[in-house]
């Protein structure tokens, strides 16, 4: 099968937020030469999500490297098997097995973790608690965008949540994972465990559950070093 290169970056944004927080990252890989798109998920349900993540990947004008950030995560596992997709990058992101969800990987947490701040379910939607937003999931984002980010929250549907993948990219293609080391959402030790059974590239910086609004660079260094990797296959 000849490919052409992986030059096109898909970023796909996780719960509680929208597309708009990757803003550094693309102009970093815009910068770079890199063809990029931004997915806005609905976050409604994993099968809504991974139908908008598919339409991007084939509107793509070459081979995809595939990024997700916390709950897009579990998007790029279930969308990233497609054969345009070279390779996944996972930021700060659940990377699920087969029949794992959000839910399940959450569901015991270790004794001594950070416990997201999410409220009671509304009408099936969930968001985190906004006097809580900043510390649990923006820690190192300036106050003032962190503000913004939990006046701004897309409420996360359940269905999305408890959305279980099939058969997860990370098992036939090449990935990549950015640890935050300083995460208070999803515990950097559960980060590197799932890295670890993906058989990721690791690398582990400082850096806030959003990280990807925090320290762009070290995000699109990540994404560019997947992109150079496949492309050297």
């Amino acid at each position: 099968m000849s490919h052409t290169a992986a030059n096109s970056v898909i970023l796909v944004h996780g719960g509680f937020v929208d597309g708009s927080g990757w803003e550094g990252v693309y102009h970093q890989l815009k910068k770079d030469g890199y063809d990029v798109t931004i997915v806005q998920n609905p976050t409604t349900s994993l099968a809504d999500d991974v139908a908008v993540t598919k339409r991007a990947i084939a509107e793509a004008k070459s081979d995809v490297i595939l990024v997700g950030h916390s709950y897009g995560g579990v998007v790029v596992s279930e969308a990233g098997t497609d054969h345009k997709v070279a390779a996944v990058v996972y930021i700060a992101a659940f990377a699920p097995d087969a029949g794992e969800s959000v839910s399940t990987l959450t569901a015991n947490p270790p004794p001594g973790a950070p416990v997201p701040p999410i409220l009671p379910p509304v009408d099936g939607f969930l968001i985190l608690d906004k006097q809580k937003f900043a510390a649990s999931f923006a820690a190192d984002v300036r106050p003032s965008l962190a503000a913004f980010m939990a006046d701004s929250q897309v409420p996360w549907g359940i269905p999305a949540l408890e959305g279980k993948v099939t058969e997860p990219a990370w098992r036939v293609k090449p990935s990549w994972y950015l640890v935050a080391a300083d995460d208070h959402m999803i515990p950097p030790p559960a980060q590197r465990q799932m890295a670890n059974r993906a058989g990721a590239t690791t690398v582990e910086v400082p850096g806030s559950h959003a990280v990807y609004v925090s320290d762009p660079a070290a995000v699109a260094r990540i994404i560019e070093q997947a992109a150079k990797g496949v492309g050297n296959n």
